[in-house]
């Protein structure tokens, strides 16, 4: 069972409202062409610790599926990602965070993406949670989300 946000004491969380019903914007997750729209969604250069976005390398959309992301860091392109923990249609994306090869972390980090209907639309929720390292949150902006509230 995947660990949830709200169990982890350091989280970082984000969250968008779009007028889509959650069902509806489940599209943006189904494909990794469609992903690539938003959650490879990249405004800039992919530096890490910035909100110029990601590389979207590897998307496999169920879950025990892979997901592999990649920045830029000093020059060189570095990856993170891991397996797909949750896949529930309409509701949740959950998986594993970690460096591609391993930076040392003792166990992975987790990201959570949570569908919520609200205000006649979806409440959507970014967190990245299951780590104890302050500071952690100055690479997280709202790059994402805002593109999917595009789509």
């Amino acid at each position: 069972m995947a660990p949830k946000p709200e169990n982890s004491p350091l989280r970082v969380r984000r969250s968008i409202h779009v007028s889509r019903g959650p069902n509806e914007l489940w599209g943006a997750f189904l494909t990794k062409e469609s992903m690539e729209q938003w959650w490879g969604a990249k405004p800039g250069t992919p530096e890490a610790g910035t909100a110029q976005g990601q590389f979207l390398d590897v998307y496999e959309p169920r879950a025990g599926g892979c997901i592999q992301m990649a920045v830029m860091w000093e020059a060189k392109r570095v990856s993170y990602g891991g397996t797909i923990q949750v896949f529930e249609a309409g509701k949740e994306l959950t998986f594993e965070n970690n460096w591609i090869p391993n930076r040392g972390w003792a166990a992975p980090t987790f990201v959570t993406i949570r569908l919520s209907p609200a205000l006649a639309g979806t409440l959507v929720e970014l967190f990245h949670h299951g780590f104890e390292h302050a500071g952690y949150e100055t690479g997280w902006g709202m790059t994402q989300l805002n593109a999917l509230k595009q789509i």
